[in-house]
């Protein structure tokens, strides 16, 4: 079963402009496949394979002068040396769509491509599945899909995430983290990770983090950028303008996918979600997550925040939509209305600001009152496709 990516339209559009293209993302996000099913014209070579990376090593300017263009390079950070000579072949030729660099060590990557590739490469990220996606074949049932998450492979081949998860953590340790990060202590480097999904949607205390992971706070700040080039957790800041100057200055930490952080809280089972005493932050990760996705497949980095004062009134998500417009979504996981839900978005409005207010949750009515709009799960991906 091959479900089509929403990022592949604009990666084919990026290809008749520039003459280099990458893709990176976590492991197991369907880069690979996605290169093979819809760039099939390309000629494929996975540079973590030995054989096709001593081929092109042998001989580099041999073998990009004699396979032409329409190449695909799978993993090329393996191959760091590559980079320049791609840059004076794509040069050479001065033609667009010339080749496909991807990778899962996003990090080294982009490091190469800054140093050799600037400005001759559109960058683009491929995360797990979105809900837009699979909406011809998951559920609404947004328990499962917290738990699930949204890797292909619990998707298609339909694997138990407490087999997929753990296996999938265990790999990216052994072989992203060795590589990325001189790290000794790998114990250590796991349970900082557990760490962080304990704090998922919260504001982010360095200081306690690294005092409960039993590290220095310049460990902890290196090993939170390691997960972020990783696109295993993402940061999302505060907004500042605008508003008044008494705000937090701090970010909220989430993971970009939800069944990763489910597998770490020892969530085993679908039905544990609605009971959990993170359930709130786990829906507030997930919409928070597809919003971003939405946005990384139309070619933009996210431009999301949260917005807190110091007397605690909380906006989960900001974005700023032009004409100094402002979109406020309150995220909740509760099924039944309350008008507590609109208390903060009201606050916010009397800031004398244009604000577009929402509020995201789990029921089962979609509404306006007093000039907010109610948004259940359910027709959330419509508003996704309005973005």
């Amino acid at each position: 079963m091959y479900i089509k990516r929403n990022l592949t339209s604009y990666i084919k559009r990026m290809l008749t402009k520039f003459p280099i293209v990458s893709i990176t993302g976590p492991r197991q996000s369907g880069k690979t496949t996605l290169l093979k099913k819809e760039f099939a014209h390309y000629k494929y070579f996975n540079l973590e394979r030995i054989d096709h990376r001593q081929l092109i090593m042998n001989d580099p300017v041999g073998f990009l002068k004699t396979s032409g263009e329409n190449i695909i390079f799978d993993e090329a950070q393996n191959y760091p040396d590559l980079f320049s000579y791609l840059q004076i072949f794509s040069d050479e030729r001065n033609t667009p769509g010339q080749y496909i660099l991807s990778g899962s060590q996003s990090f080294l990557l982009n490091e190469k491509i800054l140093q050799s590739l600037a400005g001759r490469v559109s960058i683009n990220h491929l995360l797990p599945f979105d809900v837009i996606e699979l909406q011809e074949i998951k559920t609404d049932n947004v328990f499962e899909e917290i738990y699930n998450g949204f890797y292909p492979r619990v998707i298609e081949q339909g694997i138990n995430p407490n087999d997929f998860y753990p296996s999938y953590l265990q790999t990216y340790i052994e072989r992203d983290v060795r590589t990325l990060k001189a790290i000794g202590d790998l114990n250590t480097f796991t349970r900082f990770i557990s760490l962080c999904a304990g704090r998922v949607g919260q504001i982010l205390n360095i200081s306690s983090l690294a005092n409960d992971a039993g590290i220095s706070v310049n460990t902890a700040k290196s090993w939170l950028s390691l997960l972020e080039a990783s696109f295993i957790i993402y940061l999302l800041p505060p907004y500042y303008k605008n508003f008044n100057k008494r705000l937090i200055k701090s970010p909220k930490i989430y993971f970009y996918d939800t069944g990763l952080v489910c597998s770490l809280l020892g969530v085993t089972e679908s039905n544990m979600i609605p009971t959990h005493y993170l359930y709130g932050n786990l829906f507030e990760n997930l919409v928070i997550s597809e919003i971003a996705k939405c946005q990384y497949y139309q070619g933009r980095n996210p431009g999301i925040y949260y917005w807190r004062d110091s007397n605690g009134v909380e906006i989960d998500c900001i974005m700023e939509k032009g004409n100094n417009d402002i979109l406020a979504i309150e995220i909740k996981g509760g099924q039944t209305f309350s008008n507590d839900y609109l208390k903060n978005l009201k606050k916010l409005q009397k800031l004398n600001v244009k604000i577009d207010s929402k509020v995201i949750y789990t029921g089962e009515i979609s509404t306006h009152i007093s000039g907010i709009e109610l948004i259940t799960w359910k027709d959330f991906k419509s508003f996704l496709l309005k973005m």
